[in-house]
């Protein structure tokens, strides 16, 4: 039964009819609060409280607050009910893991497991399990997605069970779409709608997912954004996520996009500008008569590299080109007419003519000065202006380490090395990987269709990738592929090897598959720095490929350009791309298509009936997935010998009940010590690992041949691997392990340096609690909660930092790791922390959110003392804390709940 606290309940009638209860603002407003000029943004979750206010977990100081919402920076914290979850199975098979876990804990502790269960909508896409094993061939589809399913049979097997216990819980199989793609055409509603008392409410549609670039669908209008497993959890068990009111950074938008400029090109330049303004944990709200200029689909591609930027969201609001794109995209009517009637009720409709909401702080940008652009070697950030590509490239061969360089010396700077059983010859720069991937880029018909003019003018004057270029392309839907080949590109496309390779999160992830063996071998040869050329949105060291250390994002049909050349040494404006079959130079001016070519061709080949037809039952489209047996039953049978899926230990002692004080930490040793802009792939296990790793010798001690090793991705739901893989990266360099590179640290229990999970197994056996010691922006990069769960795994009960990228640390504190941020401009560095101390961090029992706290370290009987700021920003995680996670908080709670309806 709905509460109505402020009597805001009202009836909101449609076009079709039929009358429906919504909560309306314009109550507020009645109320003496002024809400007509906040940011659409804010509006969102103004409804979200106005509507769940019930004077337990929303209060009305809540709803006042942020009705109340000011520019300036507050410190208050607010909760907010997404309406549903949206999950990728790398990280969503490990939360339905955490969910059986649960119902196999409730049990044991003498509840009722089939308590456990989602209680909002939620959906799973599986698109991360697909890698690029076969490329180039017409049969490149079929063999990748018969090698993902043999490869993860027993994780399927898995979800078709949580697919049948769970109640609001759909999956999309796999070879459907991406994640974000498949939200943003199919599952993203602009309204949601439940039951309440006699009739039926509607809201706006929200979301958190278990992926960073959530954020995609801010382009429509819809608020979301990434969040790790273990909150989305929480969410799906009926928690409000509690955040503290957030900044709103207005992005005024003018003029409109000039010729030859991409949508990518924008938003590489909007990131770049966003990253040196610094919104990490703010909103970025766009607004200006620009918008109108600009497609949703190009909103979207903005709007998902929100976590390059740093932003919480990159938010547009609802306005007619969104009602265009839902019927673009084969949304029924009266559904789109409903968010029209809606948004307009609520004042959250914008026009051109509508007045500029109050921001914290504004930047502008005009579309018109908007060039072809890269980024890289290393960061999304790091935008390179296409005609300065080969002269970035140059410097970052000699530029230090520190400066995103590779520090090569002069005398390897002509090193090359000879491709096997051939006589070519590769250097520095060659291109040994092109992929049209990730959600960024397939997800916006422009430049897909653009790259396919590229292929198409490139076969059409006799051109070739060169030999040893991986070619890939991965869809972002199966919608990609009905408009590619409608309009004629897809055949072009195939020719130059640019063959459809799957339906997922492939390159972008590190799903990129081996290189050819002997381009690896030509490779090591010269030590060569090669480069890989992607449509996706991050290039971290180490991501995409371990052979790869210079990564580029750029469009797609740069992407096919840069195949052609095969090196980003040349000038790729200037100088011809190849030669040919007539024997003259061709230029990249002669393959780019023109905006009208582009628009003739989008205007012909995409409808919405592509849109249906590729939808409709989509949930039971898949063949492959169809046959996989079902096991019946709420509870899940954990098989020991599964490499796969284990019963998690995160319920062990649960019985006891939280600790009513905080203890302090005492007598405890760094595990790792690193540097600025560590990322949650530095952290978390993912990609590929080799026999010769902890993960690695423990499939192979049960006899698992490395060949069916999968990705560490896939093997998420085994906490045995992911412990072993925590800090396992290649491109780690942990301080402790001086001159090493990769899952190393010194073991003070031995005095020897060792891997980083036997130290840590050193540690436990020792009772010795374990720090991490890190510099600014600790844990940027995708949501993983699998670098919180790992790290607390590990045995470390503390990460101190300069700063934290947003997501991370609110995974730390729901694994129970304690955020600690150094003060007063102070680094491990300025205090002369080396990490062979021993620390205290020294902590009241009534420990309060952003509490200065003291750190000791002690070294040859001397000790120092520095103050630091505990991390754990609210209330309700200091209760996450105390009770050991946010995953046993909830149980906990569900379990009281439940022995309180028995006595009733």
């Amino acid at each position: 039964m709905a509460m109505n606290l402020f009597g805001a309940r009202d009836t909101l009638t449609t076009k079709a009819g039929q009358p429906l209860y919504y909560y309306r603002l314009g109550r507020l407003q009645e109320l003496g609060h002024d809400v007509s000029k906040l940011p659409f943004s804010v509006k969102v979750l103004l409804e979200s409280v106005l509507r769940e206010a019930n004077d337990y977990d929303v209060r009305q100081e809540d709803v006042a607050a942020v009705a109340g919402w000011k520019p300036v920076n507050e410190e208050i914290e607010i909760p907010f009910k997404p309406a549903r979850v949206i999950l990728q199975d790398f990280t969503g098979v490990p939360a339905v893991v955490d969910l059986a876990a649960m119902r196999s804990a409730m049990l044991a502790l003498g509840g009722d497991p089939n308590k456990i269960n989602p209680l909002i909508p939620v959906d799973l896409v599986i698109d991360h399990s697909v890698q690029v094993d076969e490329f180039g061939t017409d049969f490149a589809l079929a063999n990748n997605m018969a090698l993902e399913f043999e490869r993860n049979r027993e994780r399927y097997e898995f979800l078709r069970w949580g697919q049948q216990a769970f109640d609001n819980f759909g999956v999309v199989p796999p070879a459907s779409g991406i994640i974000h793609q498949v939200n943003l055409e199919y599952l993203a509603k602009g309204v949601q709608s439940r039951p309440e008392d006699d009739g039926v409410v509607v809201y706006p549609d929200s979301l958190v997912g278990t992926d960073s670039h959530t954020t995609m669908i801010n382009g429509l209008g819809i608020v979301g954004w990434g969040v790790g497993g273990i909150e989305a959890e929480a969410v799906m068990l009926g928690q409000p996520i509690y955040m503290l009111m957030p900044e709103v950074i207005g992005f005024k938008v003018t003029g409109a996009m000039p010729e030859g400029a991409t949508a990518t090109d924008l938003a590489l330049r909007v990131t770049q500008m966003l990253r040196e303004k610094g919104v990490v944990g703010k909103f970025v709200e766009f607004y200006g008569a620009g918008l109108s200029n600009m497609t949703l689909p190009d909103r979207a591609t903005i709007a998902n590299m929100a976590p390059e930027y740093g932003a919480t969201m990159g938010f547009f609001p609802v306005d007619d080109e969104a009602l265009r794109y839902l019927r673009r995209t084969g949304r029924l009517e009266d559904e789109i007419e409903l968010v029209e009637a809606y948004y307009k009720a609520q004042g959250m409709f914008r026009t051109d003519e509508t007045p500029d909401p109050v921001f914290t702080d504004t930047m502008e940008l005009d579309l018109s000065t908007i060039v072809p652009s890269l980024a890289g070697p290393k960061r999304p950030q790091d935008r390179v202006n296409l005609s300065d590509m080969h002269t970035v490239f140059a410097e970052a061969l000699t530029a230090p380490i520190k400066a995103r360089g590779f520090e090569l010396s002069q005398d390897k700077l002509g090193a090359t090395g000879t491709i096997g059983g051939t006589d070519l010859q590769i250097g520095h720069g060659a291109v040994t990987l092109a992929s049209i991937t990730s959600c960024t880029n397939t997800s916006n018909p422009s430049v897909l269709i653009a790259a396919g003019l590229v292929a198409k003018k490139a076969v059409e004057r006799g051109l070739k990738p060169k030999p040893w270029v991986k070619t890939s392309l991965a869809p972002g839907s199966r919608v990609v592929t009905e408009y590619l080949e409608t309009a004629g590109l897809q055949a072009y496309l195939d020719q130059i090897g640019f063959n459809t390779v799957g339906y997922g999160c492939m390159t972008c992830i590190g799903n990129s598959g081996p290189l050819p063996e002997p381009v690896v071998q030509a490779i090591g040869e010269g030590d060569l720095v090669v480069a890989s050329v992607l449509s996706g949105n991050r290039n971290f060291e180490g991501r995409v490929n371990p052979h790869i250390r210079a990564n580029y994002l750029a469009s797609p049909p740069l992407v096919v350009a840069y195949a052609l050349a095969g090196t980003v040494v040349n000038d790729i404006l200037s100088d011809p791309i190849g030669t040919g079959s007539d024997g003259r130079p061709v230029y990249l001016r002669d393959l780019w298509p023109t905006n009208a070519e582009i628009q003739t061709i989008m205007d012909q080949a995409i409808n919405a009936e592509m849109f249906k037809r590729v939808y409709d039952g989509i949930e039971q489209s898949n063949t492959d997935w169809n046959a996989i047996p079902v096991s019946e039953g709420a509870l899940y049978n954990w098989n020991p010998e599964s490499t796969y899926i284990q019963n998690p230990p995160f319920f062990e002692n649960l019985a006891g009940g939280p600790s009513e004080i905080v203890s302090s930490i005492e007598g405890a040793r760094v595990l790792v010590k690193v540097g600025d802009s560590v990322t949650t792939d530095h952290i978390s296990p993912a990609g590929s690992f080799k026999a010769d790793t902890p993960a690695g010798k423990y499939l192979m001690e049960r006899g698992i041949q490395p060949k069916d090793f999968n990705s560490y991705g896939s093997r998420r739901g085994n906490d045995r691997i992911m412990t072993r893989g925590t800090f396992a990266n290649i491109r780690l360099k942990n301080q402790l392990a001086s001159g090493t590179e990769g899952g190393f640290t010194t073991d003070y229990t031995t005095g020897q340096v060792s891997t980083i999970y036997d130290a840590a197994q050193n540690y436990k056996a020792s009772n010795i609690p374990l720090l991490v010691f890190a510099g600014k922006d600790y844990g940027m990069g995708s949501s993983r909660d699998w670098a919180a769960k790992g790290t607390f795994l590990l045995g470390v009960r503390a990460v101190i930092a300069e700063s934290f990228e947003r997501i991370h640390r609110s995974n730390l504190v729901g694994m129970g790791v304690l955020p600690i941020q150094f003060k007063n401009g102070d680094t491990a560095d300025s205090l002369g922390i080396v990490g062979d101390e021993f620390f205290d961090v020294i902590l009241p029992g009534d420990l309060k959110p952003r509490q200065d706290v003291t750190l000791r370290f002690t070294k040859d009987g001397v000790s120092r003392a520095v103050t630091v700021q505990c991390r754990i920003d609210t209330p309700v995680e200091i209760d996450y804390y105390k009770n050991g996670g946010i995953l046993q908080t909830v149980l906990r709670g569900i379990l009281e709940r439940s022995k309180g309806e028995v006595k009733a």
